[in-house]
C-alpha cells in the first residue's frame, strides 16, 4: 500500500476534503479511529492538518486517511456547554486574524480576551482586524482608537479595515502569502467577505445579519481552508458566538497574558495568583491603569470558572 501526503482543506466531522501535494483533490473518510495526543476533541482532524492517505479507495471510491501528522500548533475551544470536550477550530496555523465589530454585530472585549489566551496558549500569533470603521461615528471611532491603543500596548497588531469597501485590506495578500492563516471572529463581522475581496474568484456565500439579534446566520457550518490565487491558504472558521477556554491550568493563567508574564516573580508571593493576595504587582497596575481593567476582568472570570458551569455566555 503506498502513502501519500496531503492537507486537509476541509473536515465535516466524518467527510474530509484532501488537496494532495500535486494538487488533486480527493475526498475521504477515515478508518477506525483516529487518537491524538490523548486529545477528547469533537474532530479528529481538523482543517489546516497533515495527513496520510492510502492509495487504494474504499467500496465507495473515497480516499481514506490513515494518519494524521504531528501539529505544529493548533487552536481549540470547549465544543457544548457542559461537555469536556474540544472542537480544534483549524491547525498548522501561521498567524490567525480576530475580526472584531463595535457594532452589527457587537464583539465583547470578554471574547477578544478568552481568543487571545487561547491562541496564546496554542502559540499563536494573532492579529485584530476591526472591521465596518467606514460604518461608525466619531464616538465609536473614538472608542476604537482607545481599544487599539489596548491591544497593540501589549503586543498584537491591529488593523482598521472596511472589507465590504475594500478599504485597508490589500496588505492581508502580503502577509498571507505562503503562509497558512485562519480568519475566526462572530457571524456576521464579515470573514467571508474580506475572503471574497482577497480573492474574487472564490465567489464563498455570505450572510445576512439578523435584524433580531444583530448576529450573522451561520454561513459557514464547518471550518474550510481557501487556496488564494495570491499565494497562501486561508481558514474560513464558522462564527464563534462564545469561546470556551480548553484545559488551562489555572495556577499559569497569567502567562497567557502578555501584560502580566512581563510582570510574573515582582509579586511579594511567588505562588501569587493575582487574586486577593497582598501585595500583588498584578492587582496594583490595575489600579494604577499599567494593566486594563477589562482585560484583568477577564482574568479572574478564568481564574474562578468552574468546569462544569455554563461558559459561553452571549457577551462571551
Amino acid at each position: 500500500m503506498i502513502l501519500k501526503q496531503g492537507t486537509v482543506l476541509k473536515s465535516t466531522g466524518k467527510w474530509y476534503i484532501v488537496e494532495l501535494i500535486d494538487g488533486v483533490i480527493v475526498d475521504c473518510r477515515i478508518r477506525g479511529k483516529i487518537r491524538l495526543d490523548g486529545l477528547r476533541t469533537t474532530n479528529p482532524i481538523a482543517a489546516g492538518d497533515q495527513v496520510l492517505i492510502s492509495s487504494e479507495r474504499d467500496e465507495e471510491g473515497k480516499g481514506v486517511i490513515t494518519s494524521v501528522e504531528l501539529r505544529k500548533n493548533y487552536i481549540a475551544r470547549k465544543s457544548t456547554n457542559l461537555s469536556k470536550q474540544s472542537q480544534i477550530l483549524a491547525a498548522n496555523i501561521d498567524k490567525a486574524y480576530l475580526m472584531v465589530t463595535l457594532k452589527s454585530p457587537v464583539t465583547h472585549l470578554a471574547f477578544i480576551d478568552r481568543f487571545l489566551v487561547s491562541a496564546e496558549s496554542f502559540r499563536v500569533p494573532v492579529t485584530i482586524l476591526f472591521n465596518k470603521v467606514d460604518t461608525y461615528n466619531d464616538e465609536e471611532l473614538f472608542y476604537l482608537d482607545a481599544l487599539i491603543d489596548l491591544y497593540e500596548n501589549i503586543g498584537y497588531p491591529c488593523h482598521k479595515i472596511s472589507a465590504e469597501n475594500s478599504l485597508n485590506i490589500y496588505f492581508l495578500q502580503y502577509e498571507i502569502k505562503g503562509a497558512q492563516v485562519m480568519i475566526s471572529g462572530h457571524s456576521g463581522v464579515g470573514k467571508t467577505t474580506l475572503i471574497n475581496r482577497l480573492d474574487p474568484k472564490l465567489s464563498l456565500r455570505t450572510g445576512e445579519i439578523s435584524e433580531y439579534h444583530q448576529q450573522g446566520q451561520h454561513t459557514t457550518t464547518f471550518a474550510e481552508m481557501h487556496k488564494l490565487s495570491t499565494g497562501g491558504y486561508i481558514i474560513d472558521t464558522p462564527g464563534i458566538r462564545a469561546f470556551g477556554i480548553v484545559d488551562l491550568d489555572k495556577e499559569v493563567m497569567s502567562h497567557y497574558f502578555p501584560e502580566m508574564r512581563a510582570l510574573i516573580g515582582t509579586c511579594k508571593y511567588h505562588n501569587c495568583q493575582h487574586l486577593n493576595e497582598p501585595h500583588c504587582n498584578i492587582k496594583a497596575s490595575v489600579e494604577s491603569g499599567l494593566i486594563s481593567e477589562s482585560r484583568y476582568q477577564t482574568y479572574l472570570q478564568l481564574m474562578t470558572e468552574d468546569e462544569n458551569e455554563v461558559h459561553r455566555k452571549k457577551e462571551m
